[in-house]
């Protein structure tokens, strides 16, 4: 199958090689020529020759480049073709893109992906809204980009509710790490625990905590022991926010996400261990940037889409 794919950073690079790597044709466009297919959207277009099937063009880039993009793919794209939103869009966002692009007879699919820069190796968990034709006829890329085995993908309903899923998804993402954050710092200033990268090792094996995020941070604390090279400054990327917002407006308590979100912004406030950890997390599992430190993939520079 052929696809389009814009945006080639961290996560879109990985992505190219890994359905790439499945026997598929990817044309990528990135404003950053060096890692880039094509010149041009027109150019990325006009490369995806295939007469027997729509073409299909998969957007990641910052949330700010989305609607640039998706408009130029309007004008350059045919009815029956593919629009696939990657990014982490707001899902009310969603049904607005997919109404733009139904005025030219274009299809959308909204597709949370989840991996961060591991996911070249381990795949991706994808969650995606559209309507099953749809979703149906990019089947063979979702197969290439998730993890091996009977998990990691769900058509999760109409538009929107692939990234309304995968928001709730990073809200409880906030809600662990953030819990892991506090038993860190709570080991760190006992004068009883001698090791505290031990203990958290322990937990790997046997207990009900165990996770993928425990792996991460015990990785981190192997790097840094004290985390004394991170500085305690959390930022959010926005789905903690709203995850928050829609749980307020569906009357629905979430405590421990809006704590977590709100303890990042207290880590804006002053250096806390427990902010080093969550730090220490993101940067593992993402190769989201630290103060005071280097990121997992410090090459990673794609600047956004502009038009």
């Amino acid at each position: 199958m052929e696809l389009g794919l814009v945006g080639l950073g961290k996560m879109g690079g990985n992505m190219r090689q890994r359905i790439r790597n499945a026997g598929h044709t990817v044309v990528g466009f990135d404003h950053n020529q060096d890692i880039s297919d094509s010149k041009d959207l027109a150019d990325m277009v006009g490369k995806l020759t295939a007469s027997d099937q729509p073409k299909v063009v998969w957007i990641m880039v910052p949330v700010q480049a989305i609607d640039p993009v998706v408009t130029e793919l309007a004008e350059l794209l045919s009815p029956g073709d593919i629009v696939i939103d990657g990014g982490n869009s707001r899902w009310t966002d969603d049904t607005r893109r997919a109404a733009q692009l139904a005025e030219k007879d274009i299809r959308f699919v909204d597709c949370g992906v989840s991996g961060g820069v591991w996911g070249l190796e381990n795949g991706y968990a994808l969650m995606c809204g559209g309507d099953k034709d749809t979703v149906d006829t990019v089947m063979p890329i979702f197969e290439a980009l998730k993890p091996e085995g009977e998990f990691g993908f769900v058509h999760a309903g109409k538009v929107g509710a692939g990234h309304f899923s995968k928001m709730v998804h990073n809200g409880i993402e906030y809600g662990i790490m953030q819990a892991y954050a506090e038993g860190y710092e709570l080991l760190e200033a006992s004068d009883i625990v001698d090791n505290v990268p031990q203990a958290f090792q322990s937990w790997r094996e046997g207990t009900v905590i165990r996770s993928w995020l425990l792996d991460l941070l015990v990785n981190a604390l192997d790097d840094d022991n004290h985390l004394e090279k991170i500085k305690g400054y959390a930022d959010d990327s926005g789905e903690g926010r709203w995850t928050v917002e829609a749980a307020i407006d569906l009357a629905v308590p979430t405590p421990a996400i809006a704590a977590a979100l709100f303890a990042r912004f207290a880590s804006r406030q002053d250096d806390s261990p427990a902010m080093k950890a969550i730090a220490a997390m993101r940067n593992q599992f993402g190769g989201h940037a630290v103060k005071g430190a280097e990121a997992a993939d410090p090459s990673y520079a794609t600047p956004p889409i502009k038009h």
